[in-house]
């Protein structure tokens, strides 16, 4: 079987890329709904007419014209020379928005494909493009397609293979630049076979453009400094034939694009008038421009929170339970092989029992909230909510692209951290990057939901949810607050506005929402902490049963905390569990379990138990409160404090993310049980 042929799918975020990616390679990649869903790139391969051929997906972006990390990186990626095809996907609903970038991609790449998709949804809005004539005027190959459900993936695969083979830039057909003088300078001039892996004609247009990703993606390749000097000293010569200077020049080219794009568009697109009218824009008419916005994000939020809640109990219970079974018979085998009592208890009482806990107490909450979640986002419902706290953003003194970010966080705040590439100004990325740790991510939610459950519900699963949501609303509150905060001091500034794209409402593919929450989520996250517990596991075991005099190395560490923790409604065990958690948030109750049990191990003990053996401990509603607001507001996980390191590329606002949270924790802490004592609400 022939092998090598490479494919980068190029496009906007909102076109169904990520869709088309998964159609076409059969792998089940995560689909984002706006601007800096994917980071990076993600990798697949399928058979292009028998040919095994490589799909790079880029990251969304509008135009290769602009400075963001996603928008240099898929420009470096372009320029490199890897991909053979560049496929660019196209929303026939939006085509004026979308071809700026595939006649830039054209303009750079001498093989393109457009595809154009999502030609269902254009039609229920009265839009019809003429796939003929937008052929014609861009003289590039163009594929209809409906990729959700697998229409004309096999005449684009055929439109792949036959331009792999040709060879036409969408620039000569144009030629309405104004560089034609300053590029017959450069063909002339530049020595032959400097162009490498490019072909010569686009080599020349990146020398005379002089950008950053073009010089370092020649550096990369192995090209000798004074070779790239030469280049540059030939530009500034091309750069007099110009009839402005190169900047004006390149501002002058961005601008033609869109206007080009507005011609092409306006003379293929055709839009009818549609029964009944467009059902997207009417259901955001009534839900995003009227007081029923905050009304209808929060009763989804509550009932999300409470399907949760309801129904993570009774498999928490058989999950332990079969726990407790297969612990039985792995003692017994190990008793049997004359195992050390020592290694028996650090295998079993440590590692087993800690990974009980994360299974049985993780699993289920995660199993339910997080296909719930990916249902949001497919129906298209999720961007919705970040558009409706956009405006809350502003007048924190942020950047309105944070609250896609604050989603983000919801799953994983390492992701969260890694999605504030995409806000282009440094200070409001640095304060994205240091408030995201302020929403719960997955391994915090567990925790959160389940002490909600047992001490905030009152046995009533739906006060259970409404408590988990009146969580999410007060993270949310603190994120804007500690942004307005470090906006006004640390990272004074004038906040920048964006353009908030959103998705129209679509049809959830079920099967795709469960394998996506399952395996990229649910599986992913459950996979990260059962490997950090086990040697946690081993590591508190340790703590539990190593003594320095009368006290074990745990019952220190609580004793050494325990002042602080009384001034927080807290006490020193629950402080040392949630230090000895920072591996991982979601091992925080487990160490409590297992210092509670007074045997040195976790407890094996289900929702109903977990909770009897909490309040056999002191916990009231008031300890469960400023728990759950210390869990809410603390020092974020070992994974996300080394992607804030890597984020920013300092060990100072690394270290500012680990005190910030943690400060405003106690100081709320301390507020609400001084609170309580005034008024007596502790008993």
């Amino acid at each position: 079987m022939e092998k090598g042929l490479c494919v980068a799918l190029a496009g906007n975020p909102n076109t169904g890329k990520s869709t088309v990616f998964n159609a076409l390679t059969g792998l089940k990649q995560h689909t984002g709904n706006w601007s800096g869903k994917t980071v990076g790139t993600a990798r697949g391969r399928c058979l292009l007419e028998g040919k095994e051929a490589q799909i790079v997906d880029l990251p969304g972006i509008y135009s290769l014209f602009s400075d963001s990390a996603e928008e240099r990186y898929a420009k470096g990626f372009l320029l490199s020379g890897q991909a053979d095809v560049v496929l660019v996907v196209l929303d026939a609903g939006s085509l004026e928005r979308n071809l700026p970038l595939a006649l830039q991609t054209a303009w750079l790449h001498p093989r393109v494909v457009l595809c154009l998709n999502l030609v269902d949804e254009a039609r229920k809005q009265g839009i019809c493009v003429s796939r003929e004539r937008l052929e014609a005027m861009t003289g590039l190959p163009v594929v209809e397609t409906v990729a959700r459900e697998g229409k004309g993936l096999e005449e684009l695969k055929a439109s792949l293979c036959r331009r792999a083979e040709s060879l036409s830039f969408f620039y000569e057909k144009t030629g309405e630049d104004g560089g034609e003088p300053a590029l017959d300078y450069l063909r002339e001039s530049l020595p032959e076979g400097a162009e490498g892996r490019l072909p010569r004609e686009i080599f020349c247009r990146q020398v005379l453009e002089g950008s950053a990703e073009f010089y370092e993606e020649m550096m990369a390749q192995g090209k000798e400094p004074a070779e790239i000097l030469e280049w540059m000293y030939l530009s500034e010569g091309a750069g007099t034939l110009l009839e402005d200077d190169v900047e004006v020049w390149r501002r002058k080219q961005a601008a033609w694009f869109l206007e080009e794009a507005e011609r092409i568009a306006g003379q293929v697109c055709r839009r009818e008038t549609v029964s009944g009218g467009d059902l997207t824009h009417r259901l955001d008419r009534l839900l995003l421009q009227s007081p029923l916005g905050f009304v209808w994000m929060g009763l989804l939020l509550a009932l999300v929170f409470w399907i949760t809640v309801a129904g993570a109990n009774l498999p928490s219970s058989w999950l332990m339970s079969g726990f407790q079974t297969l612990g039985g018979w792995l003692r017994q085998g190990l008793e049997g092989l004359g195992t050390p009592l020592w290694l028996e208890g650090l295998l079993m009482d440590g590692m087993y029992l800690t990974l009980s806990w994360v299974v049985a107490v993780m699993l289920p909450p995660m199993a339910i909230f997080f296909p719930l979640f990916t249902l949001l986002e497919d129906l298209g419902l999720l961007p919705r909510i970040a558009f409706l706290l956009d405006g809350f953003f502003q007048r924190a003194g942020a950047h309105g692209k944070q609250a896609l970010t604050l989603c983000m966080g919801f799953g994983c705040n390492a992701a969260g951290v890694t999605a504030c590439r995409i806000i282009e100004s440094p200070r409001e990325r640095l304060i994205a990057i240091l408030t995201n740790v302020f929403v719960p991510c997955n391994g915090r939610f567990p925790t959160i939901i389940l002490l909600c459950s047992i001490f905030l519900s009152a046995g009533l699963p739906f006060l259970g949810g409404a408590a988990v949501c009146a969580v999410v609303v007060f993270s949310v509150t603190v994120t804007l607050a500690v942004s307005f905060f470090l906006s006004r001091t640390l990272l004074k500034g004038t906040p920048s506005a964006f353009v908030l794209e959103l998705p129209p409402y679509r049809r959830p593919q079920i099967r795709q929402v469960l394998l996506r929450s399952l395996l990229d989520r649910t599986i992913f996250v459950l996979g990260r902490a059962v490997t950090v517990a086990l040697p946690a596991g081993a590591f508190l075991w340790v703590c539990a049963n190593v003594s320095l005099g009368d006290a074990t190395l745990l019952g220190l560490l609580a004793d050494f905390l325990d002042p602080l923790g009384s001034l927080m409604g807290l006490s020193g065990v629950i402080l040392a569990a949630f230090l000895l958690g920072m591996p991982a948030n979601e091992i925080v109750l487990p160490i409590l379990f297992m210092v509670y049990s007074q045997t040195g191990m976790l407890t094996e003990a289900g929702t109903a138990q977990a909770g009897a053996l909490l309040a056999a401990n002191g916990w009231t509603w008031a300890t469960a409160l400023c728990a759950v607001i210390f869990s809410l507001n603390h020092f974020p996980c070992a994974t996300t404090l080394w992607t804030i390191r890597k984020e920013t590329g300092s060990s100072f606002w690394m270290a500012v993310a680990f005190c910030l949270p943690t400060l405003v924790g106690m100081l709320l802490c301390m507020a609400v049980h001084g609170g309580c004592v005034l008024f007596s609400l502790v008993f």
